[in-house]
């Protein structure tokens, strides 16, 4: 028997039938699911210093176990004395088993240690199903050591979903476990 991500079961066997229950689709094909999540960091010191992109790309490819890839600015902008080409992020997307690991961590481990947590807001939705997820401090995920860690900088998280609307997509990822807050 080959391994499943917890999370994926738990999707196949409960959380299909109850989403395919409370909006009365017709056939189990129309019940969203999550497509893939995209962790996203931009590193505002990386204009003086090339090694913070290097260090952001490491940590990012720990927490999400996938390697990540470095990002590069596409024009020139003075004010930020920025140059076209020049690394200023890093950014992977998550598909299949290692987006559910992720999740799973992500609901259970990280949001949990972040400080005063009472939920994440509910108003993250595109208007087509697709949440997005700031989190303020990467050192929230087990995988990061705090002492080897140079800057304290956040991340997006984009869950891209394949819901029609903002009510399919809420109620798909509350049945996955994120706390969002009650209104």
């Amino acid at each position: 028997m080959s391994y499943a991500p917890r999370l994926k079961t738990k999707y196949k066997e409960e959380i299909m039938s109850s989403l395919k229950d409370k909006f009365s689709y017709s056939t189990v094909m129309q019940v969203p699911k999550i497509q893939k999540i995209c962790l996203n960091q931009g590193v505002g010191g990386a204009v003086s210093d090339k090694r913070l992109v290097d260090s952001a790309v490491e940590e990012m490819t720990m927490i999400s176990g996938q390697k990540a890839n470095a990002t590069f600015s596409k024009k020139d902008i003075s004010n930020f004395k920025l140059r076209k080409g020049m690394p200023i992020g890093s950014r992977v997307t998550l598909r299949g088993d290692k987006m559910y690991e992720f999740l799973d961590r992500l609901v259970s481990v990280a949001l949990p240690r972040t400080r005063d947590f009472r939920g994440i807001e509910a108003n993250g939705f595109d208007g087509r199903g697709n949440y997005t997820l700031g989190i303020k401090e990467q050192i929230i995920f087990p995988e990061i050591d705090i002492d080897k860690v140079k800057t304290i900088s956040g991340m997006d998280i984009t869950i891209v979903t394949s819901a029609q609307t903002d009510d399919e997509g809420r109620a798909l990822l509350t049945e996955f476990g994120l706390p969002f807050k009650k209104k």
